[in-house]
């Protein structure tokens, strides 16, 4: 259960409104991106967010054009989104046929759709480590993928990657790849979870930008979400004990890519590094709002109204009531899309008392409204459930 605190939430609703002043689109708080026009002509500024190191890369495949472009050449250490190397690399090797053993298909399965990383160490070992980057940067001509720092022959996610490179990835995957290389490794990333096999929550940007159809894979490094229902342990290839010249080996990563729309009509890839000790509740709203402000081609951003969640391991509800089943828990101070309010069971964490509860459509469930920072009981603005 979350632990309450000792005010009500008036000081984060301040933090809330500096944060929103953040991530607003005043020029005066933020960096602009390199612009690209868009299939329709119209250009785009991005803000981000100044404590925010990014790299982003959209691309049209219906158009063949960049709809934004940010630093897409610049080298992130790529976390678990290595890990679509990774399955490639395996794939390369069937043959014709392109047959795959059931074991290799469940820990394949359970790499790209629940981040697994024994299945990414087993093929990584399997593959001959960093042999494994050299010869998928030949095989799909990627110009800013390069193996992890001398030092470190065994720390996957220190692999070097960029938002450009990683939307080659995907355009391979889609137009290129052998139809069942492509039917296998997207449908899977189609069924990304929200939680990791870790219990992490990958939750943050395209799968809360956007409505589906979405493909996702994330990538997070030094962070520990606390959500799912558990306290995810740093990832391996998280360690925060080296840093090197040429690649960030000590700010915290975390990155979502994918593709958005009907027919996976655009790739989308946001890398972001962010302060050491940057909460992630913190990283996930700033990395979703940004993938939000993106033009995504075909993307449907979905109904309702955000709001900042308080207390960590906020429990989601089948219904609006505590006797009702736990879908899910909330990491700390994320935020939330509300569809709708209404009255339920009666709360009480003294001194408060609420029996408003808030309707989270990408979740299918409720939360009391007590751990939603809000000055009153009820959420402004905030239709009442139908």
């Amino acid at each position: 259960m979350p632990s309450p605190r000792s005010a009500r939430p008036w000081s984060s609703l301040l933090t809330a409104l500096v944060t929103a002043a953040l991530l607003s689109t005043s020029t005066a708080a933020a960096s602009p991106t390199e612009t690209a026009a868009s299939g329709s002509g119209r250009r785009t500024v991005v803000e981000i967010p100044p404590d925010v190191t990014a790299g982003v890369a959209v691309f049209d495949r219906l158009t063949s054009r960049f709809t934004e472009s940010y630093q897409a050449d610049r080298p992130f250490r790529s976390a678990s989104v290595v890990k679509l190397l990774l399955a490639l690399d395996f794939l390369w090797s069937r043959g014709p046929s392109y047959e795959i053993p059931q074991a290799d298909r469940d820990r394949i399965g359970a790499m790209l759709i629940s981040s697994d990383d024994a299945a990414a160490s087993h093929y990584w070992a399997a593959g001959g480590g960093s042999a494994v980057i050299s010869r998928m940067v030949a095989r799909l001509g990627l110009t800013g993928t390069a193996p992890p720092p001398p030092g470190y022959p065994g720390y996957w996610g220190y692999t070097a990657t960029t938002a450009a490179d990683t939307v080659r990835v995907y355009r391979y995957l889609l137009d290129e790849a052998p139809a069942p290389v492509r039917d296998f490794v997207m449908g899977a990333l189609h069924r990304s979870t929200r939680c990791a096999t870790d219990g992490f929550d990958q939750g943050f940007g395209l799968p809360s930008a956007f409505d589906g159809p979405t493909a996702v894979k994330q990538g997070w490094s030094g962070f520990s979400s606390g959500g799912c229902g558990a306290s995810a342990a740093l990832a391996p290839e998280g360690s925060t004990d080296a840093t090197s010249p040429a690649l960030d080996l000590v700010s915290e990563a975390l990155h979502t890519t994918g593709t958005a729309g009907p027919g996976d009509r655009t790739v989308v890839a946001v890398l972001t590094l962010h302060p050491d000790g940057t909460p992630f509740g913190s990283a996930y709203n700033k990395v979703t709002a940004l993938t939000e402000a993106l033009d995504v081609p075909g993307a449907v951003r979905p109904a309702g109204i955000r709001f900042t969640t308080w207390g960590s391991g906020v429990r989601v509800r089948s219904a609006a009531t505590t006797a009702s089943s736990v879908l899910t828990t909330l990491p700390a101070g994320v935020d939330v899309l509300v569809g709708c309010q209404q009255r339920g069971q009666q709360v009480s964490v003294p001194p408060y008392v609420n029996d408003w509860w808030a309707y989270l459509p990408q979740y299918g469930g409720w939360i009391t409204n007590i751990y939603i920072t809000s000055p009153d009981n009820t959420l402004p603005d905030v239709p009442i459930c139908s």
